[in-house]
């Protein structure tokens, strides 16, 4: 189990934990929660052993492998399934001793390969992989030839074929589309060893998890169930300790009471003397201290359109000669809440691209009230932002005419603390900046506000506040975003982006989630997806994938093959020797020998022995491999 025990940390000016306590036990499944900045990161560098504690201790069994996934899998020639597998270093390590290993090992070797079921690697890692948004044809490319965002998915992938004893996971749905998160939440349901995952995906942590652990007041609190139920029975223990605490200020102020009274007096000395003491033992109860969570700020429009405010008709739209959408024909009035589906590199931030004017249409009408103006927030914006720009900075730019107090008024009605206006953004979290550029883009009152994944970064408290601001605010609102919660609770439309065009999706989100999570298991039972069904996958993938699964089960075979000519040369060597023994004269002219070639034959046929007990485990471990990868 993961003990934690009494752990005191300080680092940056500031205590992260003073006594936290708290015990993880084997197959827990565990969300990490918390205001931004209260520690969350810091303890899993405490627990991977990157920080030291300055008290107090954190164990796990020695035999536990401790896994995160912290940054992305570096670029290399390395095709995308095997890079993935590599990562399972006992796997690797057994593989690569078994190249070496002599005969006698190597049957050790296969035992250990079959016990981690390293013969279904290869088709595990096919799998993960499709949940996560890769398709069979990028299988075998290069590493390189991903982005960022992509290679993280491909070092979350790897983290999940290895199954580490226990799993550190930091907002592992970041770098996701909604059906990634989607297919997250039943893998992560199903994982089979203890897990410690930071998110603030609601959805996942009540879908996923078996416990919530609370940080804050620098301790480490336990919670069973989902992020629904850590929330009602944290109301209730609010609700129990501050009655608890008017129980006790009256009695304090009852026997307070009756000592002013009676102190003085000889006969009541005594009773006064023991109420004293009893006063000096009640324990105190800590108030109940709310976390508070700035409002967002998204003014509506002063001046309202007439609909349509945006009219699209047969648009297609692309990148130089490549067309990503085409015949799209919508229309968007003031009072549409859309929800945009879709798949990563579907299109959708294409979409919304053109949609606020950034890229212009290749073909069709796209008609736009001259009035309607445009509030656009992407989350390429946040890791754009200048490290050395600060906020006030920023605010100077976008009201040059505005009064240095009124500008700093605005920041604080944003959120951004007297400290934090002139900190450098390299030094704000990224909660701080999403924060900033979602209420700056806001802030001139747009008509029509369109969000691509605006919660990643967002604490659960700053994501309900989000809610509350979009449900208040009076103009149109098109919304990209891995969580289901928000769309849930904002969109009364959805549009669809698949199979190169734009179109409203008329089931509900339930409907949507129940599809994602069929295809999903129809991926595990080694099906194709059903988008991948809808393209077709040519010849040449399916070569690329049969290649490729040859490829990683081709050391089982290289293995039983050698096992095989080694049984047929003992079997030669037998065959001379029984021939030899066969001999009568060998008896009478060179006995010596005879007895010789005797102890040679019983110790062939001893490695016989042993040498046909391997080949059976080997032969065994590739033909099962080569059955589960479809050769």
């Amino acid at each position: 189990m993961l003990q934690i025990t009494n752990l005191t940390f300080d680092a940056y000016g500031r205590r992260f934990f003073d006594g936290a306590t708290l015990t993880l036990t084997p197959g827990t499944k565990a969300g990490l929660v918390g205001l931004n900045g209260v520690g969350k990161s810091t303890l899993f560098k405490l627990i991977q052993g990157q920080y030291q504690a300055g008290g107090g201790d954190i164990t796990t069994p020695k035999a536990w492998r401790v896994a995160s996934v912290e940054q992305e899998m570096a670029a290399s020639p390395q095709h995308l399934i095997d890079a993935v597998l590599s990562i399972d270093t006992r796997r690797e390590n057994l593989l690569k001793a078994l190249e070496t290993a002599d005969p006698i090992h190597q049957a050790e070797i296969h035992a250990d390969l079959y016990a981690i079921g390293a013969d279904r690697a290869p088709s595990r890692a096919a799998e993960i992989l499709s949940g996560l948004g890769f398709s069979t044809a990028d299988l075998t490319r290069p590493i390189a030839a991903f982005s960022g965002g992509w290679r993280m998915r491909a070092a979350l992938a790897g983290a999940l074929l290895a199954e580490p004893d226990l799993l550190l996971l930091d907002e592992p749905t970041n770098y996701l589309d909604l059906e990634g998160a989607l297919w997250l939440e039943a893998r992560l349901k199903r994982y089979p060893n203890a897990a410690l995952i930071i998110s603030h995906d609601r959805d996942l942590l009540n879908e996923s998890v078996d416990a919530i652990v609370h940080v804050a007041g620098q301790k480490l609190e336990l919670y069973t169930g989902g992020y629904d139920d850590f929330e009602r029975m944290r109301a209730e223990k609010a609700r129990l300790q501050a009655a608890s605490r008017v129980k006790q200020e009256a009695e304090r102020a009852h026997l307070q009471s009756f000592v002013d009274r009676f102190r003085a007096k000889a006969s009541k000395a005594a009773q006064a003397q023991s109420r004293m003491k009893r006063l000096e033992k009640l324990p105190p109860i800590a108030d109940t201290i709310e976390d508070r969570v700035a409002p967002f700020i998204l003014p509506s429009p002063e001046k309202p359109l007439a609909p349509p405010i945006l009219r699209l008709e047969e648009v297609s739209v692309g990148y130089d000669d490549k067309i990503i959408l085409r015949d799209i024909t919508l229309r968007l009035d003031l009072d549409d809440r859309i929800g945009i589906l879709g798949v990563n590199g579907a299109g959708k931030s294409t979409f919304a691209k053109m949609i606020a004017g950034a890229l212009k249409e290749k073909h069709g009408t796209h008609w736009r009230d001259r009035r309607l103006t445009v509030g656009w927030f992407h989350q390429h914006q946040i890791e754009a932002l200048d490290p050395e720009d600060t906020p006030l900075e920023m605010m100077r730019r976008a009201r040059p005419d505005e009064t240095e107090s009124k500008r700093r008024a605005r920041l604080g009605s944003f959120g951004m603390r007297v400290d934090k206006v002139e900190t450098k953004c390299k030094d704000l979290s990224g909660g701080e900046r999403a924060r900033l550029l979602l209420n700056m883009v806001a802030m001139d009152a747009p008509h029509l506000l369109i969000l691509d994944e605006p919660t990643n970064h967002l604490d659960i408290d700053s994501r309900r506040a989000l809610l509350e601001a979009l449900n208040d605010y009076e103009g149109a609102v098109l919304i990209i975003t891995h969580d289901r919660s928000l769309i849930e609770m904002v969109a009364d439309r959805l549009w669809l982006v698949n199979d190169g065009t734009v179109k409203p999706y008329t089931g509900t989100m339930d409907e949507y989630s129940k599809l994602v999570i069929e295809r999903a298991k129809t991926a595990t039972q080694g099906d194709e997806p059903v988008e991948k069904k809808q393209a077709g996958v040519n010849s040449k993938d399916a070569r690329k994938a049969a290649a490729a699964a040859r490829n990683a089960i081709a050391p089982l075979k290289k293995t039983a093959d050698e096992l095989e000519r080694q049984i047929e040369t003992i079997s030669n060597k037998i065959k001379l020797l029984d021939l030899k023994l066969g001999d009568a004269d060998l008896y009478v002219k060179d006995q010596a020998k005879a007895i010789s070639y005797g102890k040679e034959k019983a110790k062939l046929e001893e490695d016989m022995v042993a040498l046909e007990s391997k080949w059976m485990i080997a032969a065994e471990t590739y033909e099962t491999a080569k059955a589960e990868a479809g050769l």
